[in-house]
């Protein structure tokens, strides 16, 4: 999965502290960002080849082995352009490219650029707020109030039925390959809980024996996904939930595709189920 670096190591403990000109800096736009890619091979921009960098302030962000990584601070920065050999490209193509490490670090901060450019006000007050000196977090000088980088829990779930695997398709998104059933925590629940409301909300199905698999930080929607195997409990019959899925069948494992990526929860839970791991 993206976040699965190892022999790396990501160490995500808050430090203040200025770029140096070997450190990787992140220049994102809307959707966009600068790096250099070639062959599937990506590079960002280091601090020492910025231009006009002694204008602008850095927000550092978190460290992979001894590189460390950082983000204008949007509240100061002054327009960075793209060194030269970078260019603006799409963040889609976090997805698909290596360095692994690479991947992950680009999606981790894409998620902080986008929290930090949300939290320039408060919420309780309305007041400019102010980064803090000692945690990743945002603080209202006005009115105290403190903010942390939103991170919403998800379930994905795969339900199974002897060799059959209930698997959906999304509705009106471009994903269009097979996929687990899937849903966000509402509060007051457990993760247990969402399991059994999410899988009879979409696909009109009741579960039992609920197994937790394993996590993965997902930073393309600043979520936390958490990942269940679990068993058919009675009637099969499948009732879709329309506004949500265009399809949910069980499958058989010798049907279901051999997963197109190594990425996502999703596709490895796919993978273990199909290959009878």
């Amino acid at each position: 999965m993206i976040h699965e670096i190892y022999p790396k190591k990501y160490y995500v403990a808050y430090t203040e502290c200025t770029p140096e000109p070997e450190d990787t800096v992140f220049l994102f736009g809307e959707n966009t960002v600068c790096c250099r890619e070639e062959n599937g091979i990506i590079e960002f921009p280091k601090f020492g080849e910025l231009s006009c960098a002694d204008e602008a302030e850095f927000l550092y962000l978190f460290s992979i082995d001894k590189e460390r990584f950082f983000l204008p601070d949007m509240r100061v920065a002054h327009s960075i352009g793209c060194p030269e050999r970078y260019e603006r490209q799409e963040t889609g193509l976090f997805r698909t490219v290596e360095p692994r490490y690479l991947a992950f670090a680009a999606v981790t901060a894409q998620e902080l650029y986008l929290w930090y450019a949300q939290s320039k006000y408060c919420g309780c007050c309305g007041a400019k707020t102010a980064h803090s000196k000692t945690e990743r977090a945002c603080v209202c000088p006005q009115c105290g109030a403190v903010v942390y980088p939103r991170i919403s829990p998800v379930v994905i779930v795969a339900v199974t039925n002897g060799e059959y695997l209930l698997v959906t398709r999304y509705k009106d998104r471009p994903y269009r390959r097979y996929a687990l059933v899937a849903g966000f925590a509402e509060v007051g629940e457990s993760l247990e809980d969402t399991v059994r409301r999410e899988v009879f909300e979409e696909t009109g199905v009741r579960v039992k024996n609920i197994s937790y698999y394993k996590s993965q930080p997902w930073g393309f929607t600043s979520t936390l996904l958490s990942g269940f195997f679990c068993e058919l409990d009675g009637d099969p019959a499948i009732t879709i939930d329309e506004n949500e899925l265009s399809e949910a069948i069980w499958l058989h494992r010798d049907h279901i595709p051999p997963a197109d990526s190594s990425i996502a929860l999703t596709s490895e839970m796919m993978e273990k189920f199909r290959t009878g791991c």
